[in-house]
């Protein structure tokens, strides 16, 4: 574990996981780790405190300057994602999708499962792109907020969109326009992460839930209702509910969110605010009702019959993983052969069929059905033209937005 500099804050390392097996196959819950510490050593201090670490803020050019590229020389792609995100063979030995990927093109992949915390990892990595020096790493694997950071510290490359021709014609119009990687110059998403509401059928004995205002108001599920301990999760469903959009909210609109919730807690209403641990409370009963993670409702509901979920009218959230090449990686066209890889439909289908996350490659359905027909129909791994309508993202922050918008959200959590 690399030793921090005592005035820099340190990251988060959540270390919480689930396993459950689904007809034969291994499928991971890790929700709570994706955006671990969003709002940890970047709340404390933003950009400011990565300057403090000796580390430029952002602001100069996105793109640094490429190490020069020896892909055709040296047939290997070094790829750092996360644990257990990607297809295993029944022996538990062998990724079958890399196993292709080098049969295809001769190109073997060094694949790395050394990403547990996003702000762990960038704690890693940091030092060589502050010095301007090669990490090892020809793709990473990061979640949205944290790719936007580094697309706005000019430490990723800009993507050859002739090397990406599956990617360019595949990706769902769902992804293809976040605020802070418009037309997906520096990334493309790994998978999408949905929020949603989940429910117990069982504790719930007939009480209807349909949206947020539910889960708030129903006096009938006093202290039954869970929220999440995520920030963008929470205020943005919330924020939905009030009839505002999580992309162009102001201020004043996230302070009505923070007040609403305030009175639900203050009136015992919310049970808690949760990481991924709201899976044991739903399942059990505990919570009637509450904010979830799509990924975690797949699973549970192979497990349990009185789990399933309900996508407001108002809608909700997605967020993403994202495949980026951070500056000197010394192997930038093979890694964009592998991005470009992932979106044949055939590949993203295998890769679907394991995880159970939402595929970002259109025209994945048909192939998926031929592995998993339940999966190719579950509207939370592949999502109909009326759910994708229905998804939205929460916008980019800015380092005093993401400071204040935090605390007062710490102060709403008791965190």
């Amino acid at each position: 574990m690399e030793q921090y500099e005592p005035d820099c804050p340190s990251p988060a390392v959540t270390t919480a996981m689930r396993r459950s097996l689904n007809g034969g196959r291994a499928a991971l819950t890790r929700r709570s780790l994706l955006r671990a510490g969003a709002g940890g050593a970047f709340a404390a201090g933003g950009l400011a405190a990565l300057s403090a670490c000796g580390i430029p803020p952002a602001g100069r050019a996105p793109g640094g300057t490429p190490a020069d590229d020896h892909s055709a020389q040296e047939k290997t792609v070094n790829f750092s994602n996360w644990t257990e995100y990607i297809d295993v063979s029944d022996d538990n030995k062998r990724h079958p999708t890399l196993d292709t990927f080098r049969r295809r093109t001769g190109i073997k992949v060094a694949y790395t499962e050394d990403i547990n915390d996003n702000n762990e990892f960038f704690g890693k990595i940091k030092p060589q792109l502050a010095a301007g020096q090669a990490t090892g790493r020809d793709l990473i694997v990061v979640t949205d907020w944290l790719a936007a950071r580094m697309i706005r510290l000019g430490w990723v490359q800009k993507l050859d969109p002739a090397h990406l021709p599956h990617a360019f014609a595949n990706l769902s119009a769902q992804f293809r326009t976040p605020d802070w990687d418009p037309g997906r110059a520096y990334s493309y998403p790994w998978q999408g992460i949905s929020t949603v509401i989940a429910y117990n059928k069982k504790a719930l004995d007939g009480i209807e839930v349909r949206s947020v205002s539910d889960l708030l108001d129903n006096p009938k599920l006093k202290g039954r209702v869970g929220f999440l301990s995520e920030m963008r999760d929470s205020v943005g469903m919330t924020l939905l509910d009030m009839g505002k959009d999580p992309a162009r909210f102001t201020d004043d609109d996230y302070d009505a969110a923070i007040a609403r919730l305030q009175k639900a807690v203050d009136k015992g209403q919310i049970r808690r605010f949760t990481g991924n641990d709201y899976t044991s409370d739903l399942t059990k009963g505990d919570f009637a009702a509450c904010v979830a993670w799509a990924g975690d409702v797949v699973q549970l509901k192979a497990d349990s019959p009185d789990v399933d979920f309900v996508i407001p009218d108002s809608g909700y959230l997605t967020s993403t993983d994202n495949m980026l090449i951070p500056n000197k990686a010394r192997h930038k066209t093979n890694a964009e052969r592998l991005i470009d890889f992932y979106y044949e439909p055939e590949q993203a289908a295998a890769l679907a069929a394991y995880i159970n996350y939402v595929t970002p490659v259109d025209g994945v359905k048909p192939w998926l059905a031929k592995i998993d027909r339940d999966a190719a129909a579950n509207p939370l791994i592949v999502p109909d033209k009326a759910m994708q309508a229905k998804s939205h993202a929460f916008r980019s922050l800015s380092q005093k937005e993401e400071t204040a918008y935090e605390e007062k959200f710490a102060k709403l959590t008791g965190a």
